[in-house]
């Protein structure tokens, strides 16, 4: 669903390694877009390539801004934490792996150009794009209302919002769907983040309701938050539907998954105004067209997120 961080970084490398379970940082639902949900055991990427056969297509690469073309780079922030979004399957020091990695990557491929991906905590890349730092941001980033006045969105999948516990929590034992199921409970989630908004806005859901009011923890990095769900410092976590479906799915991260709350478009962010989205949109849709995007979602097990077409700037999903 962040500043290039050294220090960070290597302190969640070190968290990272005294846990069996890697944590996710969800992005982009909400996330501001996103948290990042808390942890799956880093188990290996699959070894399948659906990037590797695809080639540039110059009536897609010709929407490209003359400059850009010339450059025959971007510059991207990428938020980078969990899976089957984005995450290091074998350490900081090796190449990312994830969903997100393959449909940048692909897309970089069909306009012609190399991405310089940097490594950003999610809540400084969208600020970051309006500066100029970056030209793209990728980390799963949900599209809101308020996010569409100040940032552009590529849709490329549909995600969103969700709640997970640790297994056997006796709290929480059903599908989240009103947030007046959460007063009296500690909620962690990702800083930056649409899960953060969505709790803050509705914050006053349980005194008008008369219930204890619900806490809400945030977390700049991932390990952060599973450690604390797992140490009993929160009751849930909120994160994306597909990193939260990911971590229950193994058997060490002891959590398990409540249900979808809100659904979510997630996109490329752009700056407002930015001459790259008819390129990057006209990209997901070649991709589509020519069946790597489908390829690209059953590797990483989120077919059930596929869009039939990429847009720019949709509006927000209602409230289920």
């Amino acid at each position: 669903m962040n500043v290039p961080r050294i220090r960070p970084r290597l302190r969640l490398a070190a968290v990272l390694m005294s846990l069996p379970l890697l944590t996710l940082t969800a992005c982009g639902s909400g996330d501001t877009a996103g948290t990042a949900p808390a942890g799956a055991q880093a188990s290996p990427a699959p070894t399948d390539d659906p990037v590797a056969a695809v080639r540039k297509v110059d009536s897609v690469a010709a929407l490209l801004p003359a400059d850009v073309r010339k450059a025959g780079a971007l510059r991207v922030g990428s938020s980078i934490g969990f899976p089957p979004g984005a995450y290091y399957p074998n350490g900081t020091d090796k190449a990312p792996a994830g969903q997100d990695i393959d449909l940048a990557d692909a897309v970089a491929k069909v306009l012609g150009v190399q991405l310089e991906r940097q490594d950003a905590s999610f809540e400084t890349i969208l600020p970051a794009l309006g500066s100029g730092k970056y030209d793209v941001g990728t980390g799963n980033f949900g599209v809101t209302s308020e996010r569409l006045k100040t940032i552009d969105f590529v849709t490329y999948i549909n995600d969103g919002q969700g709640f997970a516990v640790k297994k056997g929590n006796t709290a929480l034992k059903s599908k989240i769907t009103d947030l007046t199921q959460l007063c009296g409970l500690t909620i962690g989630t990702g800083a930056g983040t649409t899960f953060e908004a969505t709790l803050t806005a509705q914050k006053g859901v349980c005194a008008e309701a008369g219930k204890k009011p619900y806490d809400v923890k945030v977390y700049s990095e991932n390990a952060a938050t599973l450690t604390a769900l797992q140490q009993g410092r929160i009751d849930v976590i909120m994160s994306t539907i597909n990193g939260l479906r990911y971590q229950a799915a193994q058997p060490a991260s002891q959590t398990a998954f409540l249900g979808e709350f809100h659904r979510l478009d997630v996109g490329f962010a752009f700056k407002k105004g930015s001459p790259l989205t008819k390129a990057f949109q006209a990209a997901v849709n070649e991709l589509i067209k020519d069946g790597t995007y489908a390829r690209i979602l059953k590797k990483w097990g989120t077919s059930a997120s596929a869009i039939e077409t990429s847009r720019i700037n949709p509006p927000e999903h209602e409230h289920e």
